[in-house]
């Protein structure tokens, strides 16, 4: 019997459209560390894009338009996103001066959390909100 679904692959992947597929995954790279597992191309131009955080799949996207697709960037759509991607990392302050110097937004600067977090918030080039944590104690 096949499996539900591929081998390495999550129960679940956020699928993001992005302005610009190359753009994102320097972004990506430049501020967070990702590593891209894969790309798919169509007469050069980037249709797809698979990325990883710690070996693990952590988020796929597509350039806007891509397959035909009708989803926006919360920048395009000129919204604020209803959600936000809550990311763990070796050291919130580091990385989210990365991510300022990759070009993303500050929402909220590094802070001590009641709730045990290092926490800061970035909005990233296309609007998307992640939030950096690690955790205390």
């Amino acid at each position: 019997m096949t499996p539900p679904r591929p081998a390495g692959v999550p129960w679940l992947t956020p699928y993001l459209a992005v302005r610009d597929a190359r753009d994102a995954i320097e972004f990506f790279r430049a501020a967070f560390g990702f590593a891209v597992r894969d790309c798919v191309e169509d007469d050069g131009a980037v249709m797809h894009v698979e990325m990883t955080y710690y070996d693990q799949l952590i988020v796929m996207f597509a350039p806007e338009g891509a397959f035909g697709s009708t989803a926006r960037t919360p920048k395009s759509a000129n919204a604020i996103a209803p959600q936000s991607f809550y990311l763990y990392v070796d050291d919130v302050d580091a990385v989210y001066a990365r991510a300022l110097d990759a070009g993303a937004k500050s929402l909220s600067e590094p802070q001590d959390q009641f709730w045990g977090d290092r926490f800061a918030q970035v909005e990233d080039l296309d609007g998307y909100r992640w939030a950096l944590a690690r955790h205390l104690s």
